[in-house]
């Protein structure tokens, strides 16, 4: 007799899947709150206390150089750890650390240097959730809902991203930029409550049976060796590492570029801003069907031909057309990069296997992002020498190169990405 297995019912629908709807709502509050902050901040900086080029540059550093710092002991500890649990803490943490803004504005006691404590100590919190983030996707999306998931992720975290600045510059405006950080700070517990509510097994990830756990030094180890000796995952960290130096070391002048030279205030800072982030949204609606009608190897060239070139428009700003052009470029830029992350983010969720997730996602950002401090340093260097707009335009210019290089990788020739399975093996 021939047995006949029952088959297996597909997943819901994600509009269905409650986790998914908690994960998607916290994170898109959290970020709403995040994008008011990446204007109030530096607006903060520059209004209240007449911050220039290298105080700016300061700031942007001690958001990203956690990751230098620990960002491959976190990914090793936190493959150990129920990626929820992690997350909750880091929500709670960073609300902690922005709602110690406004109190010490509210005492007269607030500072330069504590505002890159707050932003540093916002970055070692960024470190651990995104660490954990992308298991947390793998426990509340199937994987054959990745690329929607993470696509539905993106295109919501884009579109705060579009309404945040605005929401900051209107903040600044009405309760001041100190007073406006409460809304991140809020914006954190959110995201708390909502992930502390989802229906998930919360026991520690558990070693392979009959494996010797391995020390610490010896999983980073694993994590560096695994982006090492993976072609494409390592092309594609060098490529982000340098890509987000040219777009952090332009972006952490963006702010004081359109105050002191374009000479807007912040309500017209805010809604450049909001303007030129609704790329981020149009890029996440677009990327599953350019992925779907190229095939992933070739939507991601098209879409880094997208994000490159037109970052060269950015350093054109000026009242007027120029300042139209500038906001063109930020469009397009935020169109390619989101909508790229997008396909990278679904095939990397597909392609690394579980038990790497976390010291994966560590040991690649640890380049991506560990250029970010670098950038804003040489950013504010720059500009107290060569002037806000010659470095903006270095900046976008080595952006582009990392673009370009695109044609020289070894997804040339390919059209969708390599899956698990055949890695090493040429996709067709």
């Amino acid at each position: 007799m021939t047995a006949h297995t029952a088959p297996v019912a597909p997943p819901p629908p994600l509009a269905r899947n409650r986790n998914f709807g908690l994960l998607w709502f916290g994170e898109g509050v959290s970020v709403l709150g995040n994008a008011t902050t990446s204007v109030l901040l530096p607006l903060l900086a520059v209004v209240g206390f007449d911050a220039g080029a290298g105080w700016m540059g300061a700031l942007t550093a001690a958001a990203w150089v956690p990751w230098l710092l620990i960002g491959l002991p976190a990914g090793a500890w936190v493959d150990r750890l129920p990626a929820r649990r992690v997350m909750v803490v880091s929500d709670l943490a960073a609300a902690l650390t922005f709602a110690s803004v406004p109190v010490a504005w509210l005492l007269d006691v607030l500072t330069l240097p504590h505002l890159a404590v707050a932003a540093f100590c916002n970055g070692v919190c960024t470190v651990f959730f995104r660490a954990a983030y992308p298991a947390l996707v793998r426990q509340v999306a199937p994987r054959e809902q990745q690329e929607p998931a993470f696509a539905l992720l993106f295109g919501t975290e884009s579109a705060m991203q579009v309404a945040g600045p605005g929401v900051g510059g209107l903040l600044a405006q009405a309760v001041s930029a100190a007073g406006g950080l409460l809304v991140d700070a809020v914006s954190f517990l959110v995201s708390a409550v909502c992930l502390w509510r989802l229906k998930l097994p919360d026991a520690d990830p558990q070693p392979a049976e009959g494996a010797e756990p391995a020390s610490l030094g010896q999983r980073i180890r694993e994590g560096v060796d695994y982006i090492r000796h993976d072609r494409i995952l390592r092309f594609f960290t060098v490529l982000g590492g340098l890509s987000n130096f040219g777009l952090t070391g332009y972006a952490a002048l963006l702010v004081l570029f359109l105050v002191r030279e374009v000479h807007l205030g912040s309500g017209g800072v805010g809604l450049v801003m909001a303007v030129g982030s609704l790329g981020g949204v149009i890029g996440a609606t677009i990327a599953t069907r350019v992925s779907q009608w190229l095939g992933s190897a070739r939507a991601l060239l098209a879409l880094q031909v997208l994000a490159g070139p037109p970052a060269l428009l950015v350093p054109l700003g000026a009242p007027g057309g120029g300042l139209v052009a500038m906001v063109a470029g930020m469009l397009l830029v935020g169109t390619g990069v989101v909508a790229g992350n997008v396909v990278r983010g679904a095939w990397r969720n597909r392609y690394v296997p579980e038990h790497m997730v976390a010291r994966q996602v560590t040991t690649a950002q640890v380049v991506n992002l560990g250029t970010m401090p670098l950038a804003g340093i040489a950013a504010g260097a720059m500009g107290s020498t060569l002037g806000l707009r010659p470095t903006i335009a270095v900046m976008a210019a080595i952006h582009v190169v990392a673009c370009m290089s695109m044609f020289w990788s070894p997804l040339r020739g390919l059209r969708d990405m390599p899956v698990a399975a055949d890695a090493g093996v040429s996709a067709r």
